[in-house]
């Protein structure tokens, strides 16, 4: 006969068995999913590595895989290809959509571009935005954030969509070797970028871009249209992911700095100070502010890169929307 202790150890052991095989259920459920950033060095993208490392995105089934690119026009040929599932991009990129590329806007998440901006080398003679009038400016890819944004500064610096010269370079290493030979007078790139070349002695921060588009919508969520038409469920749970990641950023700055340390290769000092500048224009819940759209639909107009001012339907969609994790 089993006596009262026996009895426990087994269902001790029974339950032990069982939260295994639940947990290994789990992890097999879990949906492998692939998401892309338009540039490798931007703090505003790190709610994925955040997400991963504090298991944000495991809370909702998501086993993510992250990797980078070297503008908005690689990581939508990425997505049309089926590369990625979702890509973090620029708002100015919402044009692709209204283009035809098979993908769509599912979510806002960062608003003024506080994240960029205007850097020149240490030893460049310029030392404010006047003396940039007819200046070369490195940029992503045509047609991208930093290329609108350029344009942005010579329209309301009153010299005209040209008053800034622009290449597309393409990478930020990229941007640095020009820089050195002086191949280019400055360029649009990540503020905390501009925070490591100034710690460094190596560049300088002439003014950040949120002077030029107060009004706006930086960064966008996309999706392949084709997965939204599928699996809706996984978009949900990725954007909750997404949305819970940026929660946690704003509860937990030291948290967020350590991921910056490692991902971005920034110091504790940079990190910090990123931390401070960008963490307002993260949103909370996704959501598309009726303004900042219009203004993005102008620019498509600005950029050449549409006649008219598409419908929202062509650009977005609020289906998900507000994300609440």
């Amino acid at each position: 006969m089993m006596s009262g202790f026996s009895r426990w150890v087994l269902r001790g052991a029974a339950a032990a068995v069982a939260a295994t095989v639940l947990h290994s259920v789990a992890a097999q459920a879990a949906d492998k999913v692939h998401a892309g950033k338009a540039v490798p060095i931007a703090w505003a993208f790190i709610p994925l590595d955040v997400g991963l490392q504090h298991g944000l995105f495991a809370k909702y089934g998501i086993d993510l895989d992250i990797s980078s690119f070297a503008g908005d026009a690689q990581l939508q040929q990425a997505l049309a290809s089926d590369s990625i599932d979702f890509g973090l991009g620029s708002g100015p990129a919402m044009a692709f959509v209204a283009k035809g590329a098979p993908v769509i806007a599912v979510a806002a998440f960062a608003g003024a571009p506080r994240n960029i901006s205007l850097i020149v080398s240490a030893d460049s003679p310029v030392k404010s935005v006047a003396d940039m009038k007819g200046k070369l400016v490195a940029v992503t890819t045509v047609g991208s954030l930093t290329d609108w944004l350029a344009k942005r500064i010579g329209v309301q610096e009153g010299w005209g969509p040209g008053g800034l010269r622009t290449v597309a370079l393409g990478s930020f290493s990229a941007f640095l070797a020009a820089a050195k030979t002086h191949q280019i007078d400055g360029m649009m790139a990540a503020t905390e970028a501009g925070y490591t070349l100034e710690e460094k002695h190596q560049g300088r921060i002439i003014v950040g871009m949120e002077k030029y588009a107060p009004n706006f919508i930086t960064h966008v969520v996309f999706a392949r249209k084709q997965l939204v038409q599928q699996n809706p469920d996984l978009v949900r749970r990725f954007l909750k992911g997404f949305f819970a990641s940026i929660a946690f950023m704003k509860a937990n700055k030291a948290a967020t700095s350590a991921v910056a340390e490692s991902v971005l290769h920034q110091s504790p000092e940079v990190a910090s100070k990123t931390y401070d500048y960008e963490i307002a224009m993260l949103e909370n819940d996704g959501h598309f502010d009726p303004q900042a759209i219009d203004v993005l639909k102008q620019s498509f107009i600005d950029m050449g890169m549409l006649k008219d001012k598409p419908a929202n339907d062509q650009l977005l969609t609020t289906q998900f929307l507000p994300v609440k994790p």
